[in-house]
This record gives C-alpha cells, structure tokens and sequence, in this order.
C-alpha cells in the first residue's frame, strides 16, 4: 500500500500536533538523537487510521512506538495488541521500546531500528 494511500482520520490533526509538542524526554531523546537525521525519513506522531503512531518511516513501513509504565496496564496492552494488529494489516512494522530501555539502551535501541529499517528497505 502506497503510503499516500493509508487511512488517515484528519480529525485526530490537532491531536497529534499536540502530542508533538509534550512529547516524553524518551521520544524527545529519540527523535532529536536518532531519527530526525537519519537516512531514511521518519515522522513523528503520524496519523494511521484511528491511531497516532510516535514515530513512522514511510519507507521501511515502520512504526516505532515508546511505552510508558501505563502501557503495561491490563486494558492498556490489549489496545496496544488492537492496534499493532491493525498496523501489522496495513503490512506496517511495530517495534514497541519502553521508556527505560531508551534511558539505559539508547544505543541498542537505535541499532535494533537501524537494523530494522535496513531490513525492510
């Protein structure tokens, strides 16, 4: 699927612009020390359907997803199974970090996305 051609819920627009603006010092870290120079374009809170991904590469068909400690709640993993199936039927990628594993792997999680991206381009 072509990316121009994913579903996109236009309303969830000022949502996602606002998630940009508090985003966790982990995206932040993310972002600014890893994948808004990387080669391959990535987006940050990029709208795919119903959801708003952290982090997604057009190219590699790629969601990149931080999870905070509410995550790992009961209710909160079965939406996350939701939507990591519905991406992974959009024939899109999801690697799911927790927020500690970029605090003390920072350079473990870029490899894992480097290798990822590589892998999929």
């Amino acid at each position: 699927m072509d990316n121009r051609l994913l579903p996109r819920n236009k309303k969830l627009k000022v949502q996602a612009a606002n998630l940009r603006n508090v985003a966790t010092r982990q995206e932040n870290h993310l972002w600014y020390d890893c994948l808004r120079t990387y080669s391959a374009r990535f987006n940050r809170q990029r709208i795919i359907g119903v959801y708003i991904a952290d982090f997604y590469c057009a190219k590699a068909k790629l969601v990149i997803e931080l999870d905070g400690s509410q995550h790992y709640e009961e209710r909160e993993m079965e939406h996350d199974k939701e939507r990591t199936q519905y991406l992974e039927g959009l024939g899109i990628k999801v690697l799911r970090f927790s927020n500690m594993d970029v605090d003390v792997n920072f350079e473990g999680v870029c490899q894992i996305i480097d290798i990822t991206v590589k892998d999929r381009m």
